[in-house]
């Protein structure tokens, strides 16, 4: 599936692509990052606030990160749900993510905290987005957690704060 959430959501979350729980399922962050997800969601009061989808909708072999190139290929089906889902703000889930939209290569970890402006080249569509660290990055390093809960409470702040 393309992504899971409400379309009309003012927060347009965006990862790399399915792992095998994903797959299995057909829905985007059902696994245990995706629990993760969803429960940090909730505790920043972002609960029904979102639709989360990836830069693949497929998983890659061997459940790699996906390449430039696959995601070259989805990207316009991303940009056009950007620009269907006219979102608030983006959030964007790890370094592929980050990249792929932003299209840069500087890495999560300079980029995570600061807004940046995602635009499109076609129909004015542009929102701030935040660049994070992906949930499964989480799973295997809880000690980063704080940073990306700090990310989420900005998120949730210029939510409540900004008319962004």
């Amino acid at each position: 599936m393309f992504g899971r959430g409400d379309p009309n959501a003012a927060v347009l979350v965006i990862g790399e692509g399915p792992g095998a729980d994903e797959d299995r399922l057909g829905q985007p962050f059902v696994g245990k990052a995706g629990k993760l997800l969803d429960r940090m969601l909730d505790a920043a009061g972002l609960t029904g606030k979102v639709f989360i989808t990836n830069t693949v909708f497929w998983r890659p072999p061997g459940n790699r990160t996906p390449s430039p190139q696959e995601q070259a290929v989805c990207a316009p089906f991303v940009e056009r749900a950007f620009a269907l889902l006219k979102p608030r703000a983006v959030l964007l889930l790890g370094a592929a993510a980050a990249k792929s939209v932003l299209q840069t290569e500087e890495g999560v970890m300079k980029m995570r905290g600061q807004w940046r402006e995602w635009r499109l080249a076609e129909g004015a569509v542009q929102a701030p987005a935040l660049p994070t660290l992906h949930p499964a990055f989480l799973l295997r390093q809880p000690q980063a957690k704080r940073q990306a809960w700090a990310d989420m409470l900005t998120l949730a702040s210029r939510l409540e704060t900004d008319s962004v």
